[in-house]
């Protein structure tokens, strides 16, 4: 099954990943997105400096205004 790194704040989400059997690890830097083929992230943290440097080949999926079944629901779309 797909390995998805899910930000700490998103319990709710990690939780319903890992429900329909998908292997969660915590994303907390660079290396742990690096070595997933999706990550999901709240969409708290701004980029002030506008920098964007590519870390990841798979998905990236901001979290804001959906709820777990919603984020569910586009993991699985985008890892078909």
């Amino acid at each position: 099954m797909a390995k998805i790194a899910v930000e700490q704040s998103l319990t709710d989400i990690k939780e319903a990943l890992e429900s329909k059997g998908y292997q969660v690890a915590p994303l907390k830097n660079e290396e742990d997105a690096k070595n997933s083929d999706c990550c999901v992230i709240s969409g708290q943290d701004v980029n002030v400096m506008g920098m964007q440097d590519v870390t990841t080949d798979g998905s990236v999926i901001d979290a804001r205004g959906l709820d777990a079944n919603q984020v569910c629901e586009e993991v699985d779309s985008r890892l078909q």
